[in-house]
């Protein structure tokens, strides 16, 4: 594991450790990837970790005056989801944002972490090419603005020298005329990687299609653009031949890999699939089919995106105590810099509530709130904590009288083995906190992230249920 832990306050602050231990450090901001990179040895020899999710101002999204939509390295996927700025002009980054992981991850996975992880199957790198996007790189020596399809030199590679931060994405807005779409298949509905993905991107005029972009996911070391197709659809107008044509060409173009999770055969096949359902829905004007109007986030009613900012930068290694609060109490705690938010609490705090079922973010059970948002706290390095507010199952209660929605897990026999029980929990209760009165959508909407794996999920809904109305009933 790293040695030490930094949590910076400023760019600059950032740009000099880098420049300094180069190869041996790494920026976190989600940790939603790295965390397992170095836990798995795909990622050696960090021995520093430079935390910047408190750095002001780099969790905004904002439209310039050269109608450019950027990014800042702080921007989640659920503050795309959020954005009514990349929802009504950038919506393919939109719709797959929202097909990332569950809400505990979007609300730590950043895009830019997605894009320099570099993993052919990451969600949102392809409807950024297909939007056009590019990338600004700084460091000591200067600042690169690189077109984000020449960012990769292969599977999990790109050009990002060590001393270098990636600190804005930006692309043009759509325009009118302008439509976009992105598809993804996975091998379930929620925390599942690509098998396939595909992202659309098509100017339409009165005499057809003005332009057309279409890249596709999961198929090669890198994105690739379907050029075939998306020549063939220049000038064409979507009727049910022509779409055809255009997914047969996005199959010829793909040259799929074969993997443990699908063979070349199949991911052929499902490109043709993908590209061929995404043209009917821009053609059907179903493009925000299944997409929700009113994202469940975890966030709850007091967090607006922005991260509290921390007063000065702190160096965390051995002998520097992690200062947090925790349920309302301030703890002052020796060590434990170099593991998991999870094992802080169980192991240094003794709070045991929280449960570790995974250890990788697939099982919601470590579920948390971090100042105020629901994550898991696997992913969560300990140090993060500092300067933070925690709150874990154990704080859910007050002044001795359960949480509504503890009580309606009793009541309606929610509790079946107990071990997934505590994140189910802590899912819900954010979830009653930002909508009173969730559908039965939103309900599962905000499980997602969680698994049980003893009978199912009616009784643990039904709960949810319960706990909305007693809120309302007083």
């Amino acid at each position: 594991m790293w040695r030490e832990y930094i949590n910076a306050t400023t760019v600059d602050e950032v740009l000099k450790i880098l420049d300094e231990r180069r190869e041996g450090a790494r920026i976190i901001a989600g940790g939603t990837d790295i965390l397992l990179e170095i836990e798995r040895g795909i990622r050696s020899g960090i021995n520093t970790l430079i935390d910047i999710t408190r750095v002001p101002h780099l969790d905004r999204i904002w439209l310039d005056e050269e109608d450019q939509i950027h990014l800042g390295a702080l921007v989640t996927h659920n503050h795309c989801v959020a954005s009514k700025l990349i929802r009504e002009r950038a919506y393919p980054l939109a719709r797959a944002c929202w097909e990332v992981g569950a809400p505990q991850i979007r609300n730590r996975g950043t895009v830019m972490g997605n894009l320099i992880t570099a993993s052919p199957a990451n969600d949102t790198i392809t409807p950024l090419i297909a939007l056009g996007a590019q990338v600004t790189l700084v460091s000591l020596s200067g600042k690169r603005i690189i077109p984000l399809d020449e960012f990769y030199t292969g599977v999990r590679g790109t050009i990002l020298d060590p001393a270098e931060m990636m600190v804005d994405i930006s692309f043009p807005a759509l325009k009118d005329g302008e439509v976009g779409f992105f598809i993804k298949l996975g091998l379930r509905n929620a925390q599942a990687i690509s098998l396939v993905n595909a992202a659309i991107v098509l100017g339409l005029n009165k005499g057809g299609i003005g332009k057309a972009n279409i890249t596709l996911g999961a198929v090669a070391p890198v994105i690739i653009h379907a050029v075939e197709a998306e020549k063939y659809l220049v000038g064409r107008r979507l009727d049910d031949e022509i779409i055809e044509r255009a997914g047969q060409l996005a199959k010829e173009s793909a040259r799929p890999i074969d993997d443990l999770r699908a063979s070349a055969d199949y991911r052929d096949e499902m490109v043709r699939v993908c590209v061929l359902r995404g043209l009917r829905d821009i053609r059907d004007d179903e493009v925000s089919k299944g997409f929700p109007d009113n994202p469940v986030l975890l966030w709850g009613e007091a967090f607006h995106g922005e991260v509290p900012a921390l007063r000065e930068s702190y160096t965390h290694t051995r002998d520097i105590p992690i200062k947090t609060t925790v349920n309302g109490q301030e703890y002052v705690i020796p060590g434990g810099f170099n593991k998991t938010l999870l094992d802080f609490l169980r192991e240094d705090i003794e709070l045991t509530g929280t449960k570790e079922g995974c250890a990788e973010g697939e099982c919601g059970a470590c579920t948390v709130f971090l100042d105020g948002v629901a994550v898991m706290s696997c992913l969560v390095p300990a140090a993060r904590a500092h300067g933070a507010e925690i709150v874990t199952i154990e704080g859910l209660a007050e002044n001795g009288n359960l949480h509504p929605v503890q009580e309606a897990f009793i009541e309606e026999g929610a509790v079946q083995c107990g071990y997934c029980t505590p994140g189910f929990i802590m899912s819900a209760a954010k979830l009653l906190e930002e909508k009173p009165q969730p559908t039965k959508n939103e309900i599962q909407q905000a499980l997602t992230g969680n698994l049980c794996r003893c009978t199912g999920y009616y009784m643990i809904i039904k709960a949810v249920e319960s706990a909305a109305k007693k809120e309302v009933t007083g």
